[in-house]
């Protein structure tokens, strides 16, 4: 047998030279080479009237000069968003534009209080009045930012477009009140108009558990704070077990962030709340920049705003040919993010980046660069279903010639049935509906942090609670031909309850045919086109709120979301009706209580909600359908 030949020897240190003194391998200090960097990053202080300075992230895209300012104002991070959106050009649209690529200056600032700006951050600080006894506010900082910058900037033509999404929205909206002269145009994506009525905190009355994840993000620290820490995997469970919302919120918090404590003073539509409504203050005052209002369909967040700007000044005289409205097949904000999908939705073309190049880019540039009068219609809706954008003269009119969109009522029949046809014999179906089981709002185990899950929950397959008793399906024959909707479904609820309280969810749904050959796993599929809850003590009134005669049937008329949806032929169209949508809503205790946010334990009783589904006062919807 041959053996393998090892060499054994040894190693000397001294035959490799001398070893170098040791030395640290982290300098004191390092500045990284900029040669190669697409843009400038300046970073400033920018003083307001009052003497606070506000952090302020300038973007100078190379050898840029004569050029118009985009100009975003944050509560997220000025600091984050202009890295990203200065050298990731794949990434978020932060700025509505490309800064580099477009040949624009990007200004993005850190709103008072929060991050790197000096001040007192107040979650949505109101305008200067009866709530706001300050010299300040997002209009005022606005202004005065604006004042410095196309002074301070060399590279600037002198001209402002003001823009960004959801709160930054917000500040958009703000920042068109007495606006600076340099301010031309804003465009205002997904934003937050009114906490009660339809966006973030409360819809209808309701309030929306998961609000108090923000509430602590953006006010426990300056910087990015913590949502509360949940035990339980479930947050279905941990929100039921911790009882009323001001209980969970004292757990969490121990009375320690002002928002959570004035959320639970300000229960009802009260002065509070309507001295906050941008759409009330845009209304009281002249329009005098050109404004974009872009929404989405399925905004899980803001769904209200957009539209309730656009309802407050689209008649008005001085809004011809400055107020432009866009509804896209989004989530929340995913206009500056990728738009070739949503949930189960798959589109023909990346719909965000077609909307921000075939149509934002255009008018920003013909605003702030003066480029030709871009194409834009007064109205650009995506039609789901066909999959195809349209050029609107009106909304919710849905052409602009040759066709219009008038209520047409659905009846909710006796067997689940719905249909255009009125049953003449009275008729009730009856459900039960117990705080101690309320219906889920997505399948359990419910995870408010899973991003994923939350930006398309609208979509979800509504099959997961269709079998339940507590929840009333309604469905449609299959459809011979399509049935278009564009505009705003009405719910008309005739009910009684047995409680003094109660809640009502509507959904409006797209059932799919069975086998769907070129799609299997849309087989059935129960899609969402336009839900919403109303809360039943405010039937007559948001601001006075009232015990509900128990026994008594009732009107409840519920607006949902605006839609522009084609039922297509072989599809069916479905109506829902629960009284918990949980816990993405608390749980209303269906015994009248002063303040829902203080309920107690002993007050949350079952009901037995009875719906009239024939006779003279049968429920309906009056969908928007086009003729």
């Amino acid at each position: 047998m041959i053996r393998p030949l090892i060499l054994l020897g040894t190693f000397s240190l001294a035959a490799a030279g001398p070893l170098p003194t040791m030395t640290p391998d982290r300098p004191a200090t390092f500045v990284a080479p900029t040669d190669r960097d697409p843009a400038e990053l300046r970073e400033v202080m920018i003083p307001m009237r009052d003497g606070v300075k506000l952090h302020t992230v300038i973007i100078i895209p190379k050898g840029i000069s004569n050029a118009p300012i985009i100009f975003v104002r944050t509560p997220y991070g000025a600091s984050e968003a202009a890295e990203k959106a200065a050298f990731h050009p794949d990434g978020p649209a932060y700025c509505g534009i490309q800064p580099v690529t477009d040949g624009y200056i990007c200004v993005i600032q850190d709103v008072r209080g929060k991050y790197g700006s000096e001040g007192d951050y107040v979650m949505t600080r109101p305008l200067r009045g009866p709530i706001n006894d300050t010299a300040t506010d997002h209009a005022t900082d606005s202004h005065d930012s604006v004042a410095w910058m196309v002074t301070n900037i060399k590279e600037t033509n002198g001209k402002v477009g003001l823009t960004g999404g959801s709160y930054v929205g917000y500040t958009t909206l703000m920042g068109t009140i007495d606006a600076h002269p340099a301010v031309k145009v804003a465009v205002a994506i997904s934003p937050m108009v009114d906490g009660w009525i339809g966006d973030d905190w409360l819809h209808n009355g309701a309030f929306r558990l998961n609000s108090y994840d923000f509430v602590g993000t953006q006010t426990s620290v300056a910087g990015e704070g913590d949502a509360p820490r949940r035990v339980a995997r479930d947050d279905y469970t941990e929100f039921l077990e911790a009882g009323s919302a001001n209980s969970y919120a004292k757990g969490r918090f121990g009375g320690q962030l002002p928002f959570a404590v004035k959320l639970a003073e300000h229960p009802a539509y009260d002065s509070w709340w309507q001295g906050q409504a941008v759409d009330k203050l845009l209304a009281a005052r002249l329009m005098t920049v050109p404004l974009m209002l872009v929404t989405s369909q399925w905004d899980q967040e803001d769904i209200y705003g957009g539209q309730a700007v656009w309802k407050a000044l689209k008649d008005r005289a001085e809004a011809a040919g400055k107020l432009f409205l866009v509804m896209g097949p989004w989530h929340h904000n995913q206009m500056i993010r990728k738009g070739a999908e949503l949930g189960p939705l798959k589109y023909p073309t990346d719909t965000s980046l077609e909307f921000r190049r075939t149509w934002l880019k255009p008018f920003f540039d013909h605003y702030l660069k003066g480029a030709p009068v871009p194409a834009q219609p007064r109205v650009l809706a995506y039609e789901t279903g066909p999959d195809v954008w349209r050029k609107l003269a009106a909304w919710p009119l849905s052409c602009a010639t040759g066709c219009a969109s008038a209520s047409q009522p659905w009846y909710l029949g006796a067997d689940g049935k719905l249909g255009p046809d009125r049953a003449t014999a009275r008729t009730v179906v009856s459900y039960v509906s117990d705080p101690a089981k309320p219906v889920p709002y997505v399948k359990r185990p419910v995870d408010f942090a899973d991003g994923a899950a939350w930006s398309p929950w609208l979509l979800s397959d509504q099959r997961f609670v269709s079998d339940r008793t507590d929840v009333l399906s309604f469905t449609s024959p299959v459809l011979t031909d399509p049935v278009h909707i564009a505009g705003q479904t009405i719910a008309n609820l005739i009910a009684a309850t047995t409680g003094s309280d109660g809640d009502f969810v509507v959904k409006l749904i797209d059932v799919y045919p069975d086998v769907t050959p070129d799609r299997p796993e849309m087989g059935g599929y129960q899609l969402g086109i336009a839900m919403d809850i109303f809360r039943g003590r405010y039937r007559e009134s948001f601001s006075d709120p009232k015990p509900i005669k128990a026994g008594k049937p009732l009107a409840y008329r519920i607006a949902l979301p605006h839609a522009d949806h084609v039922f297509l032929p072989g599809h069916r169209i479905m109506v829902q009706v629960q009284s918990s949508w949980f816990p993405l809503y608390d749980r209303n205790p269906q015994n009248f209580v002063p303040n829902i946010f203080n309920a107690k334990p002993a007050d949350y009783k079952a009901a037995t909600i009875s719906v009239e589904v024939g006779g003279a006062q049968q429920s309906s919807i009056e969908l928007p359908v086009v003729r």
